[in-house]
């Protein structure tokens, strides 16, 4: 039995999202990690084509896809999961902490038709479950503090962090949305910095930090202990919360959010059509305070 999963990577520059196809090298059993659906706000208009990549490499390699794995509710890209699901099958899975969120932000968009029970997905995790992936094991994380449902897959000797960590020249993620808790990220970011050195993590999105050239989306523990300009060793809770609420005060909302929070909650599911056959993302219209 090999303790090292096989991984491609493909990132989406239009919202800095990586996602991943990772899988048994023995029985080519695989899964999809954090897939992106192409979405132009200007038009409306979507497309599979970055869902499609992910697949096309997956047939290249003779492998099976059996499940599409949300880290958690994305705010800053739409979630391709129901294109993979149509044209493989694979299960979508995700933290069963979404309930949480569907409740938040159900009645934000008016979403009648959700019944915040994480019930558009096909499995909800809990933390500690484990799932087979051919000959390797997927072991579940919940890592919350950037949002309350975000959950981390360890397969072997990596670990998929979502939105948790950055590069380590980059830092973490901001907590300041709906359910979101920086001492709570800080406590997930140390259970996930308590595991072996070398174990490798892979993170959701870069954007490359001030003199960096390239974008990068692999590190390890031992390289964030060292080296994160956030949360290295030697930074206390207390320190880090005081960085991080400070820090996400300064942040403008993802260009995304919007639209990515209402079909993501829905497991990539768009809200129904309306009666002329059109489906639309809803923006609720909030007066500035003092207008």
């Amino acid at each position: 039995m090999t303790s090292s999963p096989e991984i491609r990577a493909f990132f989406d520059e239009p919202t800095h999202t990586v996602s991943y196809l990772v899988f048994d090298p023995a029985t080519r059993e695989a899964a999809v990690i954090d897939p992106v659906l192409d979405y132009d706000p200007a038009t409306g208009e979507v497309d599979t084509r970055s869902a499609a990549a992910i697949l096309d490499e997956a047939a290249r390699l003779g492998l099976t896809v059996t499940w599409t794995l949300e880290t958690h509710v994305h705010a800053d890209h739409l979630s391709g999961a129901p294109f993979i699901k149509e044209k493989t099958g694979a299960k979508i899975g995700i933290g069963e902490h979404i309930r949480a969120v569907q409740r938040i932000f159900r009645p934000v968009f008016n979403a009648v038709d959700l019944d915040a029970d994480g019930g558009d997905f096909d499995r909800l995790f809990a933390d500690g479950d484990r799932l087979p992936l051919g000959q390797l094991e997927i072991e579940v994380l919940h890592t919350p503090g950037h949002t309350p449902a975000d959950v981390s897959y360890r397969i072997g000797d990596a670990v998929f962090v979502g939105d948790t960590l950055f590069m380590p020249d980059y830092g973490t993620a901001r907590a300041d949305f709906p359910g979101g808790d920086a001492r709570q990220l800080y406590q997930s970011i140390r259970r996930l910095l308590a595991l072996p050195p070398e174990t490798r993590l892979f993170l959701c999105h870069d954007y490359k930090a001030p003199g960096r050239d390239h974008y990068a989306w692999e590190t390890t523990v031992a390289a964030q202990r060292r080296d994160s300009v956030h949360v290295h060793d030697g930074v206390s809770e207390d320190d880090f919360v005081a960085m991080r609420t400070a820090r996400d005060a300064t942040l403008s909302a993802p260009k995304l959010l919007l639209p990515s929070i209402q079909v993501n909650m829905r497991a990539g599911r768009f809200p129904p059509a309306e009666a002329n056959g059109v489906r639309y993302l809803m923006i609720p219209v909030k007066e500035r305070a003092g207008a």
